[in-house]
């Protein structure tokens, strides 16, 4: 093991202390009088000042060993004394009692001072109390929920519903809600947030018990404290379910320590005057520079600290080390000694200087400590800066956070101790990746937000699709002063925020260099196998605090790794030519079915990868030369089986997963991963034997070579960069796919876990923090609100204006610290660097699914996750990051939103995608594009033979699929188009309360004629389908509305009894839903018949007698529930429930009318005569109903204008906003022209005998026999029925043919 020095190299026992006559041989490699000099320079008496009889006796390398003894003794002072313990009672290292001081459910830390809520209320006490007086400890408050922090007695007795201060002799402090707790509760303190700390101080002496936050005094919070005879005090704890806390009683230095109190454990006093003292013989080490030539010492400045490797320099650092070492395995003297003198230097000099020391200084650590020590020192002292950066408060300049970076970059350039880190600590251990996060400040006059900020301003209410509402214009003078004024200093902060951000990508820049491979694997691919185990743990962990990485730790860690990602990435395409740039890059397909790349349990496109192995096999041996061994394939299959009675034994004996923190001792298998799903998926892929074939020549059956997939853990660097005849991560290319590498493999799996962050908790944590934004617009509408009731209150009434002035006061305030944080978020979370990242995913995302489509059926093996992405990502940058940013300023926009929408178009009716979730996706994804201009327009630009696919799947049969998502897109194609469907919001909820404009159903109609003619073009061509089509429709609306008509009876019977009911509010809306569906099934009928008029009225046509007269059946059951005079509908419209906002008259009947007017006023002669006779032939058809359109109880004379619409009455003369007069006019005809064949037709009528009426519909005579049994009814009945059924109706025989009545009487009657 050798360790490098300022150009030179030691062996790391060269100088090591053996045995005296060793030391004597060494002692003249300087003047005995320089070495004296020297030894009296570095070892120094602790006050400076050596007495005469040490100062006589010259130093040497022999007895320094006693002269360092003598220094190193520590007063009698300074050692732990007994009579310390007074005033404490309990074990001198104090932790939490988890064996039985607790209540409710708690997970625990290995350390025993870290705890999370797994229950209720839990509550849980320390294994130390405290009866005489002042003590302190601190609490480092991980997440800012629900917890009550104090002290309470052993007496006292908690539940799940009551915890510290909820009892007498318990006291607590609770900065989610502010107050403080002792069976009583009031106001005090300050909201904490997740960062703070939290020091709780009582003191015995008086009675008094107060808490601090960060430091800051938050005054007495209690006072005359029970003092006395078996009246003694535990630190406590209760805390809400996912809630966690860390705690110090003294096991580490406190952050923010209190004069005259005590920690309630003693810090190792003499230990930590030995190591000080140690310290500073090792920095005046570095100090002083021994000049042989000249025979002098020279002193240096801090600046220039370097040792040159002389070996009396090398021989004094070991005597120090013999002592130092030891105390550098303490976590304690870590904190306090090491890691302030890194620090020190850090802070003090240039950063790479800086970095230079350390690195020295890491360099003698590791040559003259034992490999066990290092190993200790580095975990806590990684763990003693990360802890320093988590907690440590936000100030302006951000100055903490980026010394403790810059010192984290310091120790992490030094390969050696980088490797162990990343091998032992930073992902074992620190599993939330803190470093690259960079905390909210909840409180944004402690974080000089207000300095860096003086000016503020909040931007108008916005679509979210990156425009104002407000116009420019509309803007005054100093609304833009203030504006301007406030982006300046946003700038401010974003650039300070740019600082840390850039040190925090240094840091996975060290973490992802692949260069460092001398003597052992480089940091890269250690990396890698943490990183794919980071992932694994919160994939399958979901729900389970312990495990997950918060989402605000994982957003900013994304950022950074693409960041990193795409440094590496156009680097190595700068030194390989026909590598690709980051903007090209993608995923491979293979990577998805060449087992390189684990998983674990996520579903892929076509199931779960033991199905798609066994189904695809032949598939994966002739596109991707992999061939499965069947013998392996059917032991997985008989595995899967056996899964759930597996003995106890054999489970025991699997290879375990987990590893110790810090070590290699393996842990129990994690719960976990004893799940069924998981255990057969994991077990599968660890014994799958694969053979492989190269595709470029034909292998004979001995060169094929079976390997197995490996796990993570066991890959090495040629499993996943390749080497001779073997492309490592890209194993099995398909044809399909190019020859020339995109990049290294290793940056592919690292896109490929950047990918995965963003499905597992990105997207749902950039969609919780526009809260923030929706935060600001609601104060600053009521800010506007109460400025306008200022401006009309009468100036007499004093009292009223100043409450609205105090309101005015409150939403000011608040408004100016919403928008200060605002500042914050942005800048972190949704800046224009932000935005390129998930926009740069997006592209990714698409270029990877285009990838794995060209390679069929193998499509299948691609995880879920990545179409998920690909929809999440867009609508994050649709909905995000506006009106500051816009969607439209990307590069390739236009380009980006064709290619999504060609994703869209083409997989939303995939058949290789089986995930009933996805696809539902898929289909919401397609129907929320459609309802946007840009996006609607990228549709269009899709090649033509997609479209028509796409309109194709459209108009397949509803059953089996989500029909309401797929009538939902025909709607918004049409809207815009129909009789009265130009409205944005409907006519009655105008004078509500405004929605949020970013819904897709509230956006401005853009219909698209180009997909209109598709479907008009598809409807003409087959037979079969329109007819198939229009069924499916029609079925549909006669479910929706006989379950809407179903619903409010039941609501109306609820609304009219007397005793007090409340109607179920899932109720209100299955019912509000139902009658959107029927509205918009009604619009997808007047679309078809307007675009295709001939499929209804074309009666050459097989289908089209029968399709018209189910459409005329439905319009009258629709129309008479609707119109009745005081009908059901009525009431229930009138009692304006909340739920039922939609279920109006107007929308439901210019729907009807819609499909009304196609049929009798736009359609031919022929086709309205055919239309009409079949409308009045219904026997439910009333005239009646057409008169209520126009708000007309009876037909008009002929020849009479229409009368002017009564208010009271609905009428389609009252919208003249939404309906046009020409539209007005086609139902003042249609009405006329209905009244006249109305007229004649009951006048021609002849009485029916009742036994020549249908059995069926009662409604039409006999018109159809059914052959062979020879029942009978009308043509319409059994038309109906035989697209759904075949057998009849009476008897369930098969029907193999109908017959017109009249031809089957004329038949039997010759043959008689």
């Amino acid at each position: 093991m050798a360790s490098k020095g300022a150009g030179m190299s030691f062996s790391h026992k060269s100088y090591r202390l053996t045995s005296d006559a060793e030391k004597a041989k060494v002692t003249g490699i300087v003047d005995e009088k320089l070495l004296n000099d020297y030894l009296h320079r570095i070892f120094s008496s602790p006050d400076h000042t050596s007495p005469a009889a040490t100062s006589r006796k010259p130093l040497n390398f022999q007895n320094l060993p006693e002269h360092l003894d003598q220094l190193l003794q520590v007063d009698s002072e300074e050692e732990e004394s007994p009579g310390q313990d007074e005033g404490r009672l309990g074990p001198s290292t104090v932790v939490l009692d988890h064996t039985g001081g607790f209540e409710g459910l708690l997970l625990v830390d290995d350390d025993l001072l870290g705890v999370i809520g797994h229950s209720n209320f839990g509550t849980i006490r320390s294994t130390t109390c405290v009866y005489k007086g002042k003590w302190v400890y601190e609490v480092l408050i991980s997440s800012q929920g629900l917890m009550q922090i104090g002290w309470c007695t052993i007496n006292c007795r908690f539940n799940q519903e009551e915890g510290v201060g909820d009892t007498h002799n318990s006291y607590a402090y609770d900065g989610n809600r502010v107050r403080k707790w002792n069976v009583t509760t009031t106001n005090y303190g300050k909201a904490w947030a997740a960062g703070d700390i939290v020091s709780c101080l009582i003191d015995l002496d008086d009675g008094t018990l107060s808490f601090c936050l960060n430091g800051v005094s938050l005054g007495t919070a209690f006072e005359n404290l029970s003092r006395g005879l078996g009246m003694a005090y535990f630190p406590a704890i209760s805390l809400s379910f996912k809630e966690s806390v860390a705690f110090n009683f003294g096991s580490r230095p406190l952050r923010y320590p209190v004069a005259g109190y005590r920690p309630l454990q003693d810090p190792p006093r003499a230990d930590l005057v030995r190591a000080q003292r140690l310290l500073g013989y090792f920095q005046a080490v570095l100090s002083v520079e021994l000049d042989p030539v000249e025979g002098r010492l020279v002193e240096k400045k801090n600046s220039e600290r370097q040792l040159q490797g002389q070996p009396t320099v090398l021989l004094t650092l070991a005597h120090i080390f013999h002592h130092f070492a030891p105390l550098l395995r303490m976590v304690y003297l870590v904190e306090a000694v090491l890691m302030n003198f890194l620090l020190g230097i850090v802070e003090a000099g240039a950063s790479a200087k800086a970095a230079l020391v350390v690195h020295q200084v890491l360099d003698l650590l590791w040559l003259f400590m034992e490999d066990y020590e290092v190993h200790d020192c580095l975990k806590q002292l990684m763990m003693s800066l990360l802890r320093l950066y988590r907690f440590s408060p936000i100030v302006p300049d951000l100055g903490l956070q980026i010394h403790y970076l810059r010192l984290a970059i310091a120790i992490l350039r030094h390969q050696k101790s980088r490797k162990f880190l990343l091998s032992n600590v930073l992902f074992d251990v620190l599993r939330s990746v803190v470093f690259f996060y960079i905390k909210s400040p909840l409180r944004v006059e402690e974080a000089g937000l207000q300095e860096l900020i003086p000016t503020t301003w909040w931007p108008h209410r916005s679509g979210r699709e990156g425009k104002e509402s407000k116009e420019a214009g509309e803007e005054t003078a100093e609304e833009r002063l203030r504006r301007r004024a406030y982006e300046r200093g946003c700038q401010r902060l974003k650039k300070r925020i740019e600082v840390v951000e850039e040190l925090q990508v240094q840091i996975l820049k060290l973490l992802l260099n692949n260069k460092d491979d001398n003597g052992g694997e480089a940091s890269r691919y250690i990396f890698l196998t943490k990183f794919r185990k980071f992932l694994q743990e919160n994939a399958n962990g979901r729900g389970n605090m312990p495990v997950l990485c918060p989402p605000e730790y994982m957003v900013c860690f994304l950022h950074r790794l693409i960041s990193a990602l795409r440094y590496y990435w156009d680097e190595y395409k700068a030194s390989n030519p026909r590598a690709s740039f980051s903007e090209e890059a993608y995923i491979p397909p293979q990577v998805f079915y060449n087992g390189k790349v684990d998983y674990f349990d996520l579903q892929r496109l076509g199931g779960l990868l033991s199905h798609l192995r066994k189904t695809l096999k032949d598939e994966l041996a002739s596109k991707a030369n992999i061939l499965i061994d069947p013998l392996e394939l059917q032991a997985a299959t008989m595995d899967d089986l056996d899964e759930d009675e597996e003995p106890a034994p054999a489970a025991a004996q699997r290879p375990m997963q987990a590893l110790a923190m810090g070590g290699t001792l393996p842990l129990p298998r994690p719960g976990w991963l004893s799940s069924p799903t998981l255990g057969r998926a994991s077990r599968f892929l660890s014994t799958a034997a694969v053979s492989l074939m190269t595709p470029r020549r034909p292998l004979s059956t001995l060169e094929k070579v079976k390997v197995r997939t490996l796990s993570a853990e066991q890959r090495t660097r040629e499993d996943i960069e390749g080497g001779p005849w073997n492309e490592g991560l890209l194993l099995g290319r398909p044809p399909e796919e190019p020859e020339q590498p995109l990049t290294e493999n290793s940056l592919l799996e690292v896109l490929d876990g950047a990918v995965m962050m963003y499905n597992l908790s990105v997207h749902q944590q950039l969609g919780k923090m526009v809260g923030v934004s929706d935060d600001v617009n609601e104060y600053a509408m009521a800010l506007r609100d109460t400025e306008d009731k200022l401006r009309r209150c009468p100036k007499g009434r004093k009292d009223i204006l100043a409450e609205l002035t105090k309101s005015q006061k409150v939403f000011s305030e608040k408004l100016d610290h919403l928008s200060r944080r605002l500042a914050w978020v942005h800048a972190t979370l949704y800046s224009q660097e932000k935005m390129l990242d998930i926009y740069w995913l997006l592209r990714v995302c698409l270029r990877t699914i285009e990838h794995g489509d060209r390679i069929g059926p193998l499509f299948a093996f691609m995880p879920e996750f990545y179409l998920s992405v690909a929809i999440n990502s867009y609508s994050a940058l649709k909905n995000y990051f506006g009106p500051v940013h816009s969607m439209e300023e990307l590069p390739g926009y236009e380009e980006t939103l064709t290619h999504l929408a060609a994703t869209l178009a083409k997989h939303f009716a995939d058949t290789r995608i089986i995930g009933t979730d996805i696809r539902d996706s898929l289909m919401q994804a397609l129907a929320s594009y459609v309802c946007y201009p840009h996006s609607l327009r990228a549709v269009e630009r899709i090649p033509e033979e997609q479209r028509i696919a796409m309109v194709r799947n459209l108009l397949a049969p509803y059953e089996q699929r989500p029909w309401a998502q797929t009538n939902w897109i025909l709607v918004r194609l049409w809207r815009g188009c129909g009789f009265g469907y130009r409205y944005t919001r409907l006519p009655h909820l105008l004078k509500t309360k405004p929605e949020d404009a970013s819904l897709p159903s509230l956006q401005k109609p853009c219909p698209s004629t180009l997909l209109q003619q598709h479907m008009a073009d598809l409807l003409r061509q087959g037979p079969d389908v329109a007819p198939s089509f229009l069924n499916s429709v029609l079925n549909q609306l006669n479910w929706a509305f006989s379950e809407f008509i179903g619903m409010i009876q039941e609501i109306q019977q609820a609304a009219e009894r007397l005793e007090r009911n409340f109607v179920d509010s899932r109720q209100l809306k299955v019912c509000a839903t139902c009658f959107d569906l029927s509205v918009s099934l009604l619009r997808v009928l007047e679309m078809t018949i307007t675009l295709v008029p001939e499929i209804f009225l074309d009666w050459a046509r097989p289908t089209s007698e029968m399709l018209l007269r189910r459409l005329a059946q439905l319009l009258n059951q629709v129309l008479n529930r609707v119109t009745a005079e005081r009908n059901l509908f009525d009431r229930v419209v009138t009692l304006r429930l909340p739920g039922l906002e939609s279920v109006d008259h107007y929308p439901i009947l210019v729907a009807v009318t819609g499909i009304l007017v196609q049929l009798l006023v736009h359609g031919p002669a022929s086709g309205i005569e055919r239309a009409t006779s079949v409308l009045l032939a219904d026997p439910c058809f009333q005239l009646r109903s057409i008169c209520y359109l126009l708000g007309q109880s009876e037909p008009p004379a002929p020849g009479t204008a229409l009368p002017v619409p009564d208010r009271k009455r609905f009428s389609l003369q009252s919208y003249t906003d939404y309906i046009s007069a020409e539209e007005l006019a086609q139902v003042d005809r249609m009405l006329a022209h209905l009244t006249s064949a109305s007229a004649q037709a009951a006048a021609a009528s002849l009485p029916t005998s009742e036994e020549d009426l249908c059995p069926i519909c009662y409604a039409h005579p006999i018109s159809a026999v059914f052959q062979p049994c020879g029942h009978k009814s009308c043509k319409a009945c059994i038309d109906q029925h035989l697209m759904n059924n075949k057998d009849c109706f009476f008897c369930k025989a098969t029907i193999v043919s109908v017959e017109d009545c009249e031809k089957s009487t004329s038949a039997t009657s010759s043959a008689a």
